[in-house]
């Protein structure tokens, strides 16, 4: 069990700096104030100064609104003629879509690899490759339509993560809306990723509510060595997710909750 106290704090690199304007100050301050809960999972300083990025996994998260995403992504951009900053942010449900969304930011897909390796591992092969497939997202096919994370934050349950995409993939075209459905195990150990296929957006929200069936699978994408290679230098281990996401006080168990509930979106102003 990782201790919840074990962290750094976060490398942002803006001493000396100013926000660009007014509201970029305003905005990361608020996005800031409880980064004493962020633990930092990769991080990333160009060469020349003016590019920052960085992963965390957010431990507050659980505390805020029900099916929140835990994985905050930053892009910090410098001007270092003027010091001053200017940043983006995405609060993203799974670590291989918020590193995604900094590869498409420009950082290096390899400087995305987390750094602590003492959380959940992947329980298969399989897993490991629909990660693969979500942090590259081959010629743009997956399209995040909704997401929503169960974590009741007690180790008498585990987690769940369902992320809703459309793919554009030709092959896909009878049944093109994917919910990956990532499952944790109880001890925090190992967790699980699966793809479901369905017709339509509101078919993947009935079945996540009903549960009566089983999830009908999507073909297990094929494996290549050049998959299998950058699997191994990428692949999220839901580093510091085991013991971070435990309240003081245990909470009720989970309940399925439909992809369009309420919560809280981050992303760039």
């Amino acid at each position: 069990m990782t201790d919840t106290h074990e962290t750094q704090a976060p490398c942002y690199r803006i001493d000396g700096f100013e926000a660009a304007t007014e509201r970029i100050e305003e905005d990361f301050f608020s996005l800031t104030l409880t980064d004493d809960m962020f633990v930092p999972l990769a991080e990333h300083h160009s060469d020349n100064g003016r590019d920052t990025y960085l992963l965390f996994y957010d431990q507050a998260a659980i505390w805020d609104v029900p099916g929140t995403a835990e994985y905050v992504a930053f892009h910090i951009t410098r001007d270092v003629e003027q010091l001053t900053f200017d940043f983006e942010y995405e609060r993203a449900p799974t670590a291989p879509l918020a590193q995604n969304w900094l590869i498409r930011q420009g950082c290096p897909p390899e400087a995305t690899t987390q750094t602590r390796n003492h959380g959940p591992r992947p329980a298969d092969a399989l897993t490991s490759r629909l990660e693969d497939l979500l942090r590259t997202n081959p010629d743009g096919r997956y399209k995040v339509i909704d997401h929503y994370t169960d974590n009741p934050g007690s180790f008498d349950f585990g987690s769940e993560v369902r992320t809703l995409v459309h793919d554009g993939h030709p092959d896909s075209a009878h049944a093109p809306y994917r919910l990956f459905l990532e499952e944790t195990a109880k001890d925090f150990r190992s967790y699980t990723v699966r793809e479901g296929t369905f017709t339509s957006a509101e078919a993947a929200d009935a079945w996540a509510m009903d549960r009566s069936t089983p999830l009908p699978l999507a073909t297990a994408p094929k494996s290549t060595v050049a998959h299998r290679a950058q699997a191994a230098r990428t692949r999220s281990p839901r580093t510091g997710t085991a013991g971070l996401a435990i309240p003081p006080t245990p909470l009720a168990a989970p309940r399925p909750a439909p992809l369009s509930a309420p919560r809280s979106r981050g992303g760039a102003r």
